[in-house]
């Protein structure tokens, strides 16, 4: 036994020897607690005093460098006020030695009555509420939070829920997750000195994801000495506490003596000499103004102010500037605290996929059945989604057990709405269990009334935003303070009724999701009674009669207009509970039940429109339409996207960011690894592209060449390279402006030991010597896996080239091949101009029909013929016309016609045929030429007789580019706009087995001539 264990275990004596461990407060001693402790590392006797040495702090000190000739200032907070100076006479020394041997005695049994203290309080888990029955030993059952430094990307403005749906979870840390315990040390990295030190941490994570948890974990470790030894007290200060008391004065020391009274004999002096560390959990839940701009500075314990200047003083440092700081708080209210006075941001993202499966074997203990219901989480993604918060995977424990325990082959909840209306029953039945199972109807009916009083409190407020409730709060919805207690006792699993700082109440639901369920059922148990008169009380509802299509309709309009997604859930609940067999579940607490199939297919069908034409909702508010059809069970979108991916075909009609939105959820959620997402086949607009970006850690292959990626796509693509449970293997991002700074942060996942990426295309993405230096560094750390770099057309330079050239006789690093063909300066031109083809017309090949000018640059239609010699080349039935030119590799050239019928623009194979009136001769009738045809009314791309409507106004735009890739198959049209902006047309993908050139057909009163590219 190590010389730290055995002192936590037995008595602390007046002298101890010099200790290289970490020392600890005892726990388990009866009698220690009225020993003298020694607060430092200095061995204090009774005839000498004498520094021992140690190189770690104690877990009840911090080290003390005193000379032998001063009192100890110890720093646990033994503090004298007369200082003992060494020439004062032995009796007064003495008397002062016994003065700091008796303060240290008090001192340290207080620190030892405080740490018992926050054991007994946190060593419990309480799954749900603190019942007897639900509590559980928290070493037993905790299972390691996935706990991450920094954020997640963007700004946060969708449903905590549907960002986490939305989001496709790692198998296991991308980064190395930071356990609760060591939240406040710096991780590893070089140039991180031991001086180093996190004064303020901010934890975020979404409701129920584990965030008080951790901190009962890390409070329970430090208590129980088995981390953060030099830690001498934790005051932990809620938000949902601290609200009651805002309007109060305080000093900072009798705050703490309100909030622990075993610190009553503690020398206020004490907290300047210790290390202490504050923990304010819930800052969400916050409703004190937190004004960081107010200058009123408070740097004295006792001295008294209001609750709001005391904490932020604190978290400024102008109090207390050595303790520690941890905050906790739901990702909205983040931004409450300015970053300047943050040192570190956490995110909790919860449970991975292994720990969610540990977590149900330490949670059932008949492991048959809990292999069962693991199986099942499995299979229905949204549930198993949903089981990454702590808190759902215990509501699912507690329905799935209870069903299988009555029935093993029963069928099993597969939506949110199922699994929630099962918790609601199982809660009600538990407190009634003396009653037979045909009471039961009887039974829900007497527990209405409680239930739609709860009900009415969630939506309402669910509607100003609040998860925690006061006594005003109730009394405003109807409930009597005492019926509040009846209710929690009733519903302890739902409705919540905790005594905090002097003994006040606060009220909340068991998790946000379930106040939105009840906030959902209330709104459709008013609609059953016709009690509209409540629902008028909110602008979306005002009607003075309403059917249940309208009242859903209205539902959506609102939840799509929401710009934070706070109505999500609650739509998808109201949809859910709206379904007949959901009202029958619910039959006790309903007056009736109504048809409602009409009304919900009305729904559908409007969601469907919307997700389908409309580009003016955000990617979440999309998904969460999405997701709310799989409520109601209407799987029509669903298939319809399935078979759309699974084919080959382009999508005829233009694809919106919402429909894109809903195809990127599907492809993240599913099973199946898609083998190739090709972003060309998607008939959408670049934002709908954008959007596609998620879907790729599920696919093999990705095309994503032509999409107009800029830098700052990169870092979204950088996330998708460091996923570890990611299956792509091959990525193309050739042509897009990705630009050196673009390579930097794609390599910060390139590097990543997570990406296994094989093939990596950067042809014409603006690379230059620079761009090269951070692959080469990317592929040192991380040489195991890229095989092919395709840098072909950028600028690498000479020393670009060398340093990657190396890496291929590096027998360390797996690259086999690089390409950088084509190099050159002028690819570093943005956009599409680089590849610049310089073309003229053939008078070999042009039809009589047709005049050719500005040296041979420009085609005319004309009614009267031209008198040009016979020649094999030349079309003798259609007015077209070929360029001289070949087009070979990568070719760009744009071109402009005029006249009201326009011009055909084409790329042929030089074989095609010329002579006759068949469609062999005719661009875009056969396999050999495919085409844009170009009108004042619209544009049509026709390729071996087939065709394709382009919606778009092409009035507007009488110019028009066209890109060639020979080697990789692509023909692209665009448009090009008078500040030279271009919008794509359409693409081809064909393999081009013969040489091509470009070719023109023009109709009568009509030209088209070759713009010269600069």
């Amino acid at each position: 036994m190590s010389v730290d264990k055995e002192r936590c275990q037995g008595d602390v004596q007046y002298q101890r020897a010099p200790c290289p461990e970490p020392s600890c407060v005892s726990m388990k001693s009866e009698n220690s607690m009225y020993q003298a402790r020694e607060f430092s590392d200095e061995a204090v006797t009774s005839d000498t005093r004498k520094t021992a040495a140690s190189p770690v702090s104690s877990c009840v000190s911090m080290k003390s460098n005193d000379s032998i000739g001063q009192p100890p200032n110890l720093s646990n907070g033994t503090v004298t006020s007369n200082p003992v100076d060494e020439h004062s006479d032995p009796g007064n020394h003495l008397t002062c030695t016994l003065y700091l041997v008796e303060t240290d005695i008090t001192h340290q049994r207080i620190k030892d009555t405080h740490k018992t203290c926050m054991k007994n309080k946190f060593e419990s888990l309480f799954e749900g509420f603190k019942l007897q029955k639900n509590q559980t030993l928290l070493n037993r059952i905790y299972t390691q939070i996935y706990i991450t430094e920094g954020e997640g990307e963007g700004v946060n403005e969708e449903h905590e829920v549907v960002q986490m749906e939305k989001t496709q979870r790692p198998k296991h840390s991308q980064v190395t997750p930071i356990h609760c315990n060591v939240i406040f040390k710096p991780l590893p990295e070089p140039g991180c000195e031991e001086k180093d030190q996190i004064k303020t941490v901010l934890t975020k994570g979404i409701a129920g994801i584990g965030k008080t948890v951790s901190v009962q974990k890390f409070i329970l470790d430090w208590a129980e000495c088995k981390a953060n030894h030099d830690v001498d007290f934790m005051f932990v200060l809620p938000f949902r506490e601290l609200n009651l008391i805002k309007d109060r004065q305080y000093s900072l020391h009798r705050l703490l003596l309100d909030f622990y009274p075993e610190l009553q004999d503690l020398d206020s002096k004490i907290y300047e000499k210790c290390k202490a560390v504050f923990i304010f959990d819930g800052l969400d839940e916050n409703r004190i103004t937190l004004m960081f701009s107010h200058r009123q500075k408070v740097s004295d314990v006792n001295e008294i102010s209001s609750v709001d200047v005391l904490i932020t003083n604190l978290i400024r440092g102008d109090l207390l500037p050595s303790s520690h700081i941890w905050i906790t708080s739901r990702p909205a209210a983040a931004r409450l605290i300015p970053s300047i006075y943050i040192n570190r941001v956490t995110e909790i993202q919860g449970f991975s996929d292994p720990q969610k499966e540990e977590y149900f074997k330490k949670r059932i203990s008949e492991q048959h059945q809990a292999n069962r219901i693991i199986s099942h989480i499995r299979r229905a993604r949204s549930l198993h989604i949903m089981c990454h918060i702590p808190v759902f995977c215990w509501i699912s424990a507690t329905v799935l057990q209870d069903i299988l325990k009555h029935n093993d082959s029963a069928e099993i909840p597969k939506t949110l709405t199922e699994m929630y209306i099962h918790f609601l029953l199982i809660q009600i039945n538990t407190r009634n269990q003396k009653y037979e199972e045909d009471t039961i109807e009887k039974l829900l009916k007497s527990n209405r009334e409680m239930i739609v009083k709860l009900a009415k409190l969630a939506f309402k407020q669910l509607m100003k935003g609040n998860l925690i409730f006061n006594e005003e709060d109730l009394i405003e919805n109807g409930i009597d303070v005492t019926e509040a207690t009846v209710y929690s006792g009733i519903c302890t699993e739902i409705f919540k009724e905790e005594s905090v700082i002097h003994q006040r109440k606060v009220y909340s639901f068991i998790h946000l999701s379930f106040q939105e369920f009840l906030a959902a059922f209330f709104v459709f148990h008013s609609y059953i009674t016709k009690n509209i008169q409540t629902l008028n009380t909110f602008e979306w509802f005002r009607f003075k009669k309403i059917s249940l299509s309208e009242l859903l309709l209205s539902a959506v309009d609102q939840t799509l207009s929401s710009k934070t997604g706070h109505l999500d859930l609650f739509l998808r609940f109201l949809l859910g509970i709206s379904l007949e067999s959901n009202q029958r579940l619910l039959q006790g607490f309903l007056m009736y039940t109504e048809n409602s199939s009409d009304s919900i297919r009305h729904t559908t069908r409007y969601i469907k429109s919307t997700i389908r034409t409309n580009d003016a909702f955000s990617a979440d508010r999309s998904i969460n339409m999405f997701l709310c059809l799989l409520e109601v069970n209407d799987l029509t979108l669903y298939k319809e996207i399935q078979d759309f991916v699974k084919s080959n075909k382009h999508s005829k009609n233009k694809l919106s960011a919402a429909h894109c939105s809903a195809i990127a959820y599907m492809l993240q959620m599913s099973e199946e690894v898609l083998d190739e997402l090709d972003l060309k086949k998607y008939n959408t607009t670049e934002e709908g592209r954008r959007r596609l970006i998620p879907a790729l850690n599920n696919c093999r292959k990705a095309l994503l060449s032509l999409c107009y990626l800029t830098d700052e796509s990169c870092k979204g693509l950088a996330l998708r390279l460091k996923s570890s449970n990611s299956s792509l293997r091959e990525l193309d991002l050739s042509n897009n402006d990705l630009q050196n700074s673009g390579v930097k942060f794609l390599c910060a996942g390139l590097k990543s030991s997570d990406c296994t990426l094989n093939i990596l295309r950067l042809s014409g993405c603006m690379v230059t010597e620079e761009g090269c230096c951070y692959l080469a560094s990317a592929l040192r750390e991380n040489p195991s896996h890229l095989r092919e770099l395709d840098l072909s057309y950028n600028y690498p330079g000479y020393s670009g080239v060398k340093l990657l050239s190396d890496l291929l006789e590096d027998p360390h690093c797996k690259l086999e091949k690089l390409n950088v063909d084509h190099a050159g300066e002028v690819m570093i031109t943005a956009g599409l101009r680089k590849y610049a083809h310089d073309l003229t017309l053939d008078p070999n090949t042009v039809n009589i029909h047709l005049c050719l000018s500005e040296q041979n640059r420009k085609v005319t239609r004309l009614e009267e013929q031209q008198s040009y010699p016979d020649h094999p080349d030349r079309f003798d039935y259609f007015s077209q016309v070929l360029c001289r030119e070949s087009l070979l590799g990568r070719c760009y050239w744009e071109v402009e016609w005029s006249g009201w019928r326009g011009a055909v623009i084409s790329v042929a194979h030089k074989g095609i045929s010329r002579k006759g009136g068949s469609d062999e001769c005719r661009f875009g009738f056969n396999d050999k030429s495919w085409s844009l045809d170009c009108s004042d009314d619209i544009f049509t791309v026709w390729h071996n007789k087939k065709s394709t409507d382009i919606p778009t106004n092409p009035f507007s735009f009488k110019r028009v580019g066209v890109f060639l890739d020979s080697h990789n198959g692509i023909l692209s049209f665009y448009s090009i706009s008078d500040t030279h902006t271009l919008t794509h047309l359409h693409t081809f993908s064909s393999k081009f087995t013969e040489p091509l050139c470009a070719g023109f057909r023009v109709f009568v009163d009509s030209s088209v001539s070759l713009h010269q590219i600069q």
